[in-house]
C-alpha cells in the first residue's frame, strides 16, 4: 500500500512539474523575443527597488492594515512552505516526518512558528474574502472599476479561497497527528511533537474518533495540502493565460 501511495505522489509531482516547466518554457521563450538592453547602470538603485517592490510588496503599504495583511499573507505562505520540501522527501520515499530526525528538539518550535504563520494567513484570507463579497470595499467592485471585471474578481476569490483550505488542511493534519502520537499509533508515536500553536485547539473536536478514521483524516489532510499546494502553483503559472482566454474568449 505505501508503494502505491509512493508511486501516486511520484506522478502527481511529475506531472505539476512538467506542466510548470513547460509554461516556465514558454515564458523565456517570449522573454528571449525582447531587444538585449543595457542595465547594468544603478545596480544599487535597481537592487533595493526589486528587494521592495517584488520581494518586500511595497506599494500595498500606502494602506498600512490591509498592507500588513498582504506582506502576512505573502511571507506568510512563502516560510510555510519550506515544509513542503519535508512533505516532498516523505511522499517519495515513505517516510514520515523526517526532518524530526534531522532537528530533534528545535523540530517542534519550528512547527509551533509554521502554525502560528498558517492561522496568520488564514485569518487574513478571510478578512479579504468578506472585505470583497460582504463589506463591498468600493476599489474592489467590478460595477465601478471596469478591471476588476469578470476574470479579475473571480481569480481573486478563487486564490483566497484555496489559501483558506490549504492552511486549514495544514492544522487539522498536525492537529491529528498529534493525537496519533499519544495514542502511540504506527509510526506516528515515532515522532513527538507535543501540543503545537494552534492545531492543539482542533485536537479536542477530533478527540472521540477511532484510531482509523483519525488516520484517514491525517491522510486526507496530508493528501489535500500537498495537491493543493501542487494544483496551487499549476493554476497561478496558467492564470494569467486563463485570464485572457476568459476576458478575449475569440483571440
Amino acid at each position: 500500500m505505501e508503494i502505491i501511495s509512493q508511486v501516486l505522489f511520484c506522478l502527481a509531482l511529475g506531472v505539476s512539474g512538467y506542466l510548470v516547466l513547460q509554461r516556465v518554457h514558454l515564458i523565456r521563450k517570449t522573454i528571449q523575443l525582447g531587444k538585449a538592453d543595457d542595465r547594468s547602470d544603478r545596480g544599487g538603485e535597481r537592487l533595493t527597488n526589486m528587494l521592495l517592490l517584488a520581494f518586500g510588496q511595497k506599494k500595498m503599504f500606502s494602506r498600512p492594515l490591509v498592507g500588513f495583511l498582504h506582506f502576512l499573507v505573502y511571507i506568510g505562505f512563502v516560510l510555510i512552505n519550506i515544509e513542503l520540501l519535508e512533505i516532498i522527501i516523505d511522499g517519495i520515499f515513505g517516510t514520515h516526518r523526517v526532518f524530526f530526525g534531522l532537528l530533534g528538539s528545535a523540530y517542534p518550535y519550528l512547527l509551533h512558528f509554521f502554525e502560528i504563520l498558517a492561522f496568520g494567513v488564514l485569518a487574513a484570507c478571510v478578512i479579504f474574502l468578506i472585505r470583497r463579497n460582504v463589506v463591498k470595499v468600493e476599489r474592489l467592485q467590478a460595477e465601478r472599476h471596469p478591471e476588476m471585471r469578470g476574470w479579475a474578481s473571480l481569480d481573486a476569490n478563487i486564490i483566497l479561497t484555496l489559501e483558506i483550505l490549504l492552511m486549514t488542511a495544514f492544522l487539522t493534519m498536525n492537529a491529528a497527528d498529534y493525537l496519533l502520537q499519544t495514542r502511540g499509533v504506527g509510526h506516528f508515536a515515532e515522532v513527538q511533537t507535543g501540543k503545537l500553536a494552534i492545531s492543539q485547539y482542533l485536537a479536542p473536536a477530533l478527540a472521540s474518533l477511532s484510531d482509523t478514521a483519525l488516520v484517514a483524516i491525517e491522510r486526507f489532510a496530508w493528501w489535500f495540502h500537498i495537491l493543493g499546494i501542487l494544483f496551487f502553483t499549476v493554476y497561478l503559472t496558467y492564470s494569467k493565460h486563463l485570464h485572457i482566454v476568459l476576458a478575449f474568449p475569440n483571440t
